[in-house]
């Protein structure tokens, strides 16, 4: 079967996060030591490895059909691209990320018209110029590729431009934040003549529909549980649900069996409250996708 997309997968940080997200959503992806083009369980995929900073650019261009990468990336580089879908997702967190500006715990500047004058390290530098010029405040910038945290700390910068989900990193180089600079999250994108041709655009939208099903499941567990007619009101009463629960009766008997979706974060409250008020053989499940 002929190829139908040129998919890119992003190399570095969030590379473990999508190829799991991919295999929640039905592909296997297997990268073999240093090669840039992943094996995947589907024909007419074509994958490469492709750095996030640098996905919206080959997009925009043709060189590949689709890709994953980051909101800002997209608009640090203001590629023209098509925006398929929003996939919250990080390499640590099913969130969304913030780049932000932080200084020294220690440091007087407290607000963003402090930074006139100031040294800003960053890899975001065109958008950061950018955010600067609209504030009319002029900045000296120094490009970093990683670590930018330590400019503060060898004394090469007085601030920083810099991503973060928790904050960890920054407190942990005693920084603190001032402003945020944006919020971002993973997006797929994809080039705008290849969205126009119909076989393509069928393929990225199928990707799509997948890999939001999936990450639409991290978010939700099944629970199933038998229930005696007696209780039943009791227990529907206490059950969130999409569309409600599926009640069922069991073979000759008064018992009936309850299954519904519920979201992650209730189960542990929600599992002691059924058993009370007469719920017997629950069962949690896990789900792979939810559309």
């Amino acid at each position: 079967m002929d190829k139908i997309i040129k998919l890119g997968i992003p190399k570095g940080s969030l590379q473990n996060a999508t190829i799991d997200l991919f295999r929640r959503s039905g592909w296997k992806i297997n990268v073999e030591g240093r090669s840039y083009f992943p094996d995947i369980n589907d024909e007419t995929i074509e994958c490469a490895l492709c750095r996030a900073q640098e996905m919206s650019i080959n997009v925009e261009t043709g060189v590949i059909d689709a890709g994953l990468t980051g909101l800002d990336w997209v608009a640090e580089h203001e590629s023209d691209v098509h925006v398929v879908a929003d996939l919250i997702y990080s390499k640590v967190s099913a969130r969304s990320a913030r780049w932000v500006i932080a200084v020294a715990n220690d440091s007087s500047i407290k607000t963003l018209e402090d930074l006139a004058g100031k040294t800003i390290s960053t890899e975001l530098v065109q958008f950061t110029r950018r955010f600067f010029a609209e504030r009319n405040i002029d900045f000296n910038v120094i490009i970093a590729s990683a670590t930018t945290e330590t400019k503060i700390v060898s004394g090469l910068a007085d601030a920083i431009v810099e991503i973060t989900e928790t904050e960890s990193t920054i407190r942990a180089h005693n920084l603190r934040v001032i402003h945020v600079v944006m919020e971002t999250n993973t997006q797929l994108i994809a080039n705008k003549k290849s969205w126009e041709d119909p076989k393509k655009r069928e393929k990225i939208e199928q990707i799509a529909l997948l890999l939001q099903a999936a990450l639409v499941a991290d978010k939700l567990v099944g629970i199933k549980m038998n229930v005696p007619e007696s209780k039943i009101a009791g227990i529907v009463s206490l059950l969130p649900s999409l569309n409600g629960p599926t009640i069922a009766p069991l073979y000759q008997s008064d018992w009936f069996s309850v299954e519904t979706i519920v979201e992650i974060g209730i189960v542990r409250d929600l599992i002691p409250r059924l058993l009370k008020d007469g719920a017997e053989g629950i069962i949690e499940y896990s789900l792979n996708k939810v559309l």
